[in-house]
């Protein structure tokens, strides 16, 4: 999640947006314990109004084979199709269930990626929409992992360029 909130402080921040941070890794079988961080993205990181968990898993398909190698070397590693099947996502805010820009929510984006588990630094409060990010991933099989502890960080990190309440 540290990685995560590293990614979340490099968004622009708008009054009108949270700034979030994801990373997707994977622990690959006999590899290491450790998770490896695959992708990363932030919020408005790439063009069209575009959310962390977006941005995260459009940079993920653009994995080429070379760096797959790269980030698992060994004698046999993984296709993406494996990755992909190994997916979890770190994210600092609950993953979107509605967008008031009409693109599609992270929370759908994520399951159609067939994310295994979904750590979540913080809810998503109701500031702009009332989210079920963290209900939709759940009834899709999502494994949910709240992270105690980083709530009040991430929360702070998220509202960066918002008027004080």
């Amino acid at each position: 999640m540290v990685a995560a909130l590293e990614e979340a402080r490099k968004c622009k921040p708008v009054p009108s947006a949270f700034c979030v941070g994801c990373v997707l890794a994977i622990r690959w079988p006999n590899h290491d314990s450790q998770p490896t961080i695959v992708s990363t993205g932030y919020s408005r990181e790439l063009e069209g109004n575009t959310h962390a968990e977006a941005n995260a898993l459009a940079k993920l398909v653009d994995l080429d084979p070379s760096r797959i190698a790269q980030l698992f070397p060994g004698p046999n590693p993984p296709q993406l199709s494996d990755v992909l099947s190994h997916l979890d996502a770190y994210t600092t805010m609950e993953p979107c269930s509605i967008r008031t820009s009409g693109l599609a929510p992270c929370a759908d984006a994520l399951i159609a990626a067939n994310v295994r588990r979904c750590y979540i630094g913080t809810g998503e409060p109701d500031d702009f929409v009332k989210c079920e990010g963290a209900k939709r991933l759940q009834d899709a099989g999502v494994e949910l992992v709240w992270l105690d502890g980083l709530q009040e960080e991430c929360l702070r990190v998220a509202r960066r360029g918002h008027d004080p309440k």
